[in-house]
């Protein structure tokens, strides 16, 4: 493989590189530095194949979407009497059955939401103890007292989801 195949591959590795490569807000030197042990080549050649790969790559968009926030207080493991609001594995979590608050959007919300919603969530500092998207409803669920912060945070996520990139060889 090529250097630039390499360094895009190591780049694609780091999903947070790529959006920043995507807003244009990308130390390169600094971030080579970070890829030089996954990529065989001086620190500047590294830097020059991801300007390049920058180059390619379309410029970060984001879209408003529509969806009502609500909060439910009370989730916890729910017993086979509980009608659960997220299920995975054998753990389910049900309202009035804990202490978790849930922070639901129900509307045009999908995976990629999710995965924005969290991001955001992680940088305000808000620990998530479980999250799903299925069908027009996606669900975190947060200590109690982080529950009115993970509902704000929820609300300004959804103003600005970034747009999905496209996949481009470079």
């Amino acid at each position: 493989m090529s250097l630039a195949e390499d360094t895009r591959e190591a780049a694609r590795r780091r999903p947070f590189l790529v959006a920043a490569l995507r807003a244009g807000v990308v130390n390169y030197t600094a971030a080579a530095r970070d890829l030089s042990d996954e990529v065989d080549g001086d620190t500047e050649s590294i830097a020059t194949a991801l300007r390049r790969f920058a180059e390619s790559l379309p410029d970060r968009e984001t879209d408003s979407r529509a969806a009502r926030v609500s909060m439910r207080s009370g989730l916890g493991e729910a017993t086979d009497s509980d009608d659960p609001l997220l299920a995975v594995g054998g753990t389910a979590l049900a309202p009035g059955a804990g202490s978790l608050t849930g922070v639901l959007a129900s509307g045009d919300v999908d995976a990629g939401t999710l995965a924005h919603v969290l991001g955001c969530l992680d940088a305000a500092g808000v620990e998530v103890r479980a999250a799903a998207v299925a069908g027009e409803t996606l669900l975190v669920a947060v200590e109690r007292r982080d529950g009115p912060d993970a509902v704000r945070v929820v609300e300004d996520a959804l103003q600005e989801v970034p747009e999905s990139a496209e996949s481009e060889d470079v």
